[in-house]
């Protein structure tokens, strides 16, 4: 891990399984494993990069029933939010197919576009960013 991030103790298998139980979605296999290392990485600036288990299933349920989120936006019903960039755009897994990409979500726009391959490439480039939007075009 990049000495620049920052990381909180382990989450507990009960709190990663809420995930699933609570959000009725699989949780991809390497956030899983990083959850259960550790419960969140935060970059320099103090952007969480990958949210607690717990912020991941209030952020994501909050999210589902927005009544103001449900007429300006497509359903997020098929994405597991799990991290943001201290900006409003969040980052998440597409759930409905299970996919390992990461993907942005873009809150101006409602885009949702690939930007990283895998769990880990996404957590290093948001690190090696210098708190830049390593994502835009």
């Amino acid at each position: 891990m990049n000495p620049e991030g920052e990381t909180s103790p382990a989450a507990s298998r009960s709190a990663v399984d809420a995930i699933e139980g609570i959000l009725r979605q699989n949780v991809p296999g390497d956030l899983e494993g990083l959850l259960l290392e550790v419960n969140g990485v935060m970059d320099k600036f103090g952007t969480d990069l990958v949210w607690s288990a717990e912020r991941i299933v209030d952020d994501n349920s909050a999210f589902r029933v927005n009544p103001s989120f449900a007429e300006l936006y497509a359903s997020f019903d098929s994405l597991l939010f799990f991290g943001d960039n201290g900006g409003g755009d969040q980052f998440a897994f597409f759930r409905n197919p299970d996919r390992s990409e990461v993907v942005v979500w873009d809150h101006e726009t409602d885009e949702r576009r690939v930007v990283a391959e895998t769990l880990e490439q996404y957590v290093v480039r948001c690190l090696e960013s210098g708190g830049e939007d390593w994502y835009r075009d």
